[in-house]
């Protein structure tokens, strides 16, 4: 999230404010609740990691891409956390969503005056 410019473009303000309490101190609060109550009043956590981010840690430990997935995924879940989600598959849909809207503005382009140019942005969160 110190990475997200706040731009707003990308979400709602109920959005926003989900996102903003995503944070590393709410994350290690919930961590430390889940160590004291039994099981069944744990809150699920899940984390999702960008595929931008994976040649990062492979390239910093000396790791093939796989192996830094697979350390990362193990490190978080020995930290408590329930789920772990590679967003690779979402930012394909972003782009294939685009790529969708930018042939129909497209073929568009000569009935409607502001069909052209499109603007798009993919954020990786």
């Amino acid at each position: 999230l110190s990475d997200c410019l706040a731009c707003d473009s990308c979400m709602t303000s109920e959005e926003g404010a989900r996102v903003f309490q995503q944070n590393q101190r709410e994350f290690f609060r919930i961590l430390n609740l889940n160590k004291k109550c039994d099981t069944s009043k744990h809150k699920v956590l899940a984390v999702s990691i960008c595929p931008q981010s994976l040649p990062y840690f492979a390239a910093k430990f000396n790791l093939s891409v796989n192996d830094a997935a697979k350390r990362l995924c193990g490190f978080l879940k020995s930290l408590g956390v329930h789920y772990v989600f590679d967003t690779t598959i979402a930012a394909d849909f972003s782009i294939l969503e685009s790529q969708r809207e930018f042939v129909q503005r497209y073929q568009r382009r000569n009935q409607e005056e502001h069909a052209l140019p499109m603007f798009a942005s993919a954020c990786p969160g």
